[in-house]
């Protein structure tokens, strides 16, 4: 065989394989690219909900978690369709702003604070700006996700709060991690750290951190939906980011919300709040 012949044959399969991988391939216009924070991402509710909405809809999701200040920020640069996120302040920032539009909320949970079970503070029995108070009196360590996420700015308003500053002490430190990451290193460390309840139940059995402080009515936290403005990015997937809005909302993913968790841990990890007054 001659080298013109191999030449022929070579082509002909790179165009066959290139033709099979661009079938495989979604078009574009059927990827959604999602931002969100970690605690979606780590309590396991997207791995559940994700496969339905791209079974339901025909779009192939592409998720980024990220703590929910740069999935904002993601959403400011308009590299993401859709945000799902937990930072109040700066989603009503963005919607001032005219980047996010059709902000709806979609759940809640609560954060908690964790320590080790000898709890040196001695914050149990007390109110969350009391709690922080005696860590930073304990000189008790402390870790702070220090991400922008929307935890670590509870966690920042929560310091504020009691009347504290604690960047730059020893005894404070910043993981700069999501929260997953940030439980695993306080269990390791035996330190205080505030969580989502969601991430914390998932994630519990590994960790040997017990809630010390919860039920604070400060510390609710809740999760809304927004769509990146097409009109400011025109290269938005304007309809996928309206059809993942419209699925959370939706009274069947509502419902699975509810009942999300029980079976595993016994609880749910978030509470669907749809179409309620906030």
């Amino acid at each position: 065989m001659n080298r013109s012949t191999y030449l022929r044959w070579g082509l002909a399969l790179a165009t066959a394989l290139s033709s099979v991988f661009l079938a495989a391939a979604p078009p574009a216009e059927k990827i959604l690219i999602l931002a969100t924070t970690t605690s979606t991402q780590d309590s396991g509710l997207l791995d559940d909900l994700v496969p339905r909405f791209e079974k339901q809809t025909g779009f192939t999701v592409k998720t980024i978690a990220v703590g929910s200040g740069q999935a904002i920020a993601m959403g400011k640069r308009g590299e993401a369709d859709v945000l799902l996120v937990h930072s109040p302040e700066a989603e009503k920032a963005l919607v001032t702003d005219g980047t996010g539009v059709n902000r709806r909320i979609v759940m809640h949970n609560d954060f908690i604070l964790l320590g080790p079970a000898a709890d040196p503070a001695g914050i149990a029995k007390h109110t969350a700006a009391e709690s922080l108070q005696r860590i930073a009196a304990a000189k008790a360590l402390f870790m702070s996700r220090g991400d922008n996420s929307g935890t670590h700015a509870m966690e920042l308003k929560l310091w504020k709060a009691a009347g504290l500053a604690p960047d730059g002490q020893t005894w404070y430190q910043q993981t700069g991690q999501g929260m997953g990451q940030t439980l695993a290193i306080a269990a390791e460390k035996k330190a205080y750290t505030l969580s989502d309840r969601g991430t914390y139940l998932a994630l519990q059995k590994k960790l040997g951190l017990p809630i010390l402080h919860e039920g604070d009515p400060s510390l609710r936290n809740v999760y809304h939906v927004i769509e990146v403005n097409p009109v400011r990015f025109p290269k938005v997937n304007a309809a996928g980011a309206r059809a993942f809005a419209d699925f959370m909302v939706s009274k069947a993913v509502q419902a699975r919300i509810k009942e999300f968790g029980i079976g595993l841990y016994g609880s749910p990890l978030f509470f669907p709040d749809a179409g309620t007054p906030e």
